[in-house]
C-alpha cells in the first residue's frame, strides 16, 4: 500500500497564499511523477501541476505564474506553493503519485478562497 498524507489547505482571502504538502510512504519504489489535481463542486478533476522524476514541471494555464510545484526527493514529498489566490481556485486539492503500474491518490485537502 501507498499512503499519501496531505496538509496545508484552509481558508484564505483573495490575493493570499497557501502551501500544500503531500508526503508519500509505504510501497514507494520508483516515482515517475508527483502531481496536484483539484476538483471544484460540479466540475471534473483537473491537473494543476506536475513534477517528474527529472524535475520537469508543467502547470495548468490558469495557475501558471502563481503556483509553484516542488519536491523533496529524499522524503518523497511534494509541495504546491500557491500565491495570489483567486476565488476560482477554490476546490479540493488532491495529491497524486505515479509509479510503474500504479497511481495513488491522497484524501484531498480543501482550499477555499474568499473574495
Amino acid at each position: 500500500q501507498v499512503q499519501l498524507v496531505e496538509s496545508g489547505g484552509g481558508l484564505v482571502q483573495a490575493g493570499g497564499s497557501l502551501r500544500l504538502s503531500c508526503a508519500a510512504s509505504g510501497m514507494i519504489f520508483s516515482i515517475n511523477a508527483m502531481a496536484w489535481y483539484r476538483q471544484a463542486p460540479g466540475k471534473q478533476r483537473e491537473l494543476v501541476a506536475r513534477i517528474t522524476s527529472n524535475g520537469i514541471t508543467d502547470y495548468a494555464g490558469s495557475v501558471k505564474g502563481r503556483f509553484t510545484i516542488s519536491r523533496d526527493v529524499a522524503k518523497n514529498t511534494v509541495f504546491l506553493r500557491m500565491n495570489d489566490l483567486k476565488p476560482e481556485d477554490t476546490a479540493v486539492y488532491y495529491c497524486n503519485v505515479a509509479q510503474n503500474r500504479r497511481s495513488d491518490w491522497g484524501q484531498g485537502t480543501q482550499v477555499t478562497v474568499s473574495s
